[in-house]
């Protein structure tokens, strides 16, 4: 399992009745189960067959703020919803957070939004093009305001590039691993460690 929430799980998840250990970590109904079981709705599969089949749309939505949901979840989603363009043979997402902790949350919803873009375009035939981000309230917690100032000083590498595996279909997505993707010329200065503020 993901590591990321885990403080989040060890408190309001607990708080909330769901059991977390060692070896599970419970937060509710978040991002996952809202993408792909909304009351029985499976936001990306329905959002993919719209995207091929309606590409001139503006409504090919994905959402995670399920209101009738949001008190049974640990962390209320931070970003709720992103939308998908298709144009000239691309496709673009604009991703909206309410919430966004600079330092450890957005890097980390860049990379997984643009992977994301990349998969679809890649099941779509088509090139991902942008990745637009906007922020409702965005953040730096005074116990990151040392770390931040680190990574300003750092100079950045090149970007890598992403090698995905041929897609067709979401059912090609589920027969994957993580190690079917891979970053070729991925640099990196050393990690840089912060708490997450719960």
């Amino acid at each position: 399992y993901s590591t990321i929430w885990t403080d989040n799980a060890d408190n309001q998840g607990k708080d909330l009745g769901y059991e977390n250990n060692e070896l599970k970590k419970e937060l509710g109904p978040v991002y996952g189960v809202q993408w792909r079981d909304w009351d029985g709705i499976d936001q990306i599969k329905d959002l993919m067959n719209n995207l091929e089949n309606n590409p001139d749309s503006r409504r090919h939505i994905l959402s995670a703020w399920n209101v009738g949901k949001i008190d049974k979840m640990a962390l209320p989603p931070c970003h709720v919803m992103s939308q998908f363009y298709i144009s000239n043979g691309t496709i673009s997402c604009h991703m909206y957070q309410r919430s966004a902790d600079m330092f450890l949350g957005v890097p980390f919803n860049i990379a997984s939004y643009s992977l994301l873009l990349s998969i679809f375009g890649e099941i779509l035939n088509l090139r991902p093009k942008k990745f637009v981000h906007s922020f409702g309230d965005a953040h730096i917690y005074l116990n990151s305001v040392d770390q931040v100032k680190e990574q300003i000083s750092r100079k950045p590498f090149d970007a890598p590039k992403l090698i995905m595996p041929t897609l067709n279909s979401l059912e090609d997505l589920s027969s994957c691993s993580i190690d079917d993707f891979k970053l070729e010329g991925y640099e990196h200065h050393p990690a840089i460690k912060a708490k997450m503020a719960v």
